[in-house]
């Protein structure tokens, strides 16, 4: 179960620097990271990947007072492309919620440290300093109707989760409860001390500070790797 929002993140934060941001790699080497979790032990039964349709409207910047068409936006073509490429890709199951404008725009964490330190001042703020707030829909739900319905109906031995958050946990306790191995992925982030009480395990294929290049994607037609093996989550 992967949570596509938390993926692509991790994924720019360590992959960013060194290359251009490509859809389709990206969604390569998702499909890659799963199937490496699945391991000859087991058999892959789905990849669930949890993601929001790309914001599509149109905003007006408040420092430019210009529109901005966000479906025109590099953001929303990569976005469009991932999830068209994983439509593709065997055994995934896509799990789309929608993106909402809160309808307010936030100053980047960096130049409000500027700010308040006195470096800049609020004159100094220019239109790329600023974003549009948005909040995913939905998200949460679905996973954990998925986890649940995975354990309950006793469709999988294994769940693996690639996320950062520790809003699966109240899923991840029943399924643990029914007797499911649940392995979280957090990408090589740092986890919060008290989430490892509500794993089974923890497992990365990612390593930020000396990771060059994910593997070469395996066979799509041999999908029959390791078992019981979704991966989800949320926001």
């Amino acid at each position: 179960m992967i949570d596509g929002g938390f993926f692509i993140k991790r994924y720019k934060a360590i992959y960013g620097k060194n290359e251009t941001l490509d859809g389709v790699k990206i969604a390569k080497s998702l499909y890659t990271i799963a199937h490496r979790h699945v391991r000859r032990e087991n058999t892959l039964y789905r990849i669930f990947y949890y993601d929001c349709h790309p914001f599509d409207k149109k905003m007006q910047n408040p420092i430019s007072k210009r529109g901005i068409d966000y479906k025109n936006t590099d953001e929303y073509k990569l976005h469009t492309l991932i999830i068209e490429e994983l439509k593709r890709k065997r055994k995934v199951a896509l799990r789309l919620g929608t993106l909402k404008s809160t309808g307010g725009w936030n100053i980047y964490p960096r130049k409000l440290k500027e700010l308040f330190s006195g470096k800049i001042t609020f004159n100094d703020i220019t239109p790329d300093d600023v974003y549009l707030e948005l909040q995913q829909k939905g998200i949460d739900m679905k996973i954990g109707i998925d986890i649940a319905s995975l354990a309950l109906k006793r469709f999988v031995d294994k769940i693996v989760l690639i996320s950062g958050d520790s809003d699966f946990v109240p899923a991840a306790k029943l399924a643990r409860r029914e007797g499911i191995d649940f392995v979280l992925d957090p990408m090589g982030a740092n986890v919060e001390p008290n989430l490892f009480e509500h794993i089974d395990g923890l497992e990365s294929f990612v390593y930020p500070k000396r990771a060059k290049k994910i593997p070469a994607t395996p066979n799509q037609n041999n999908s029959t790797a390791p078992h019981p093996n979704p991966k989800q989550n949320n926001n």
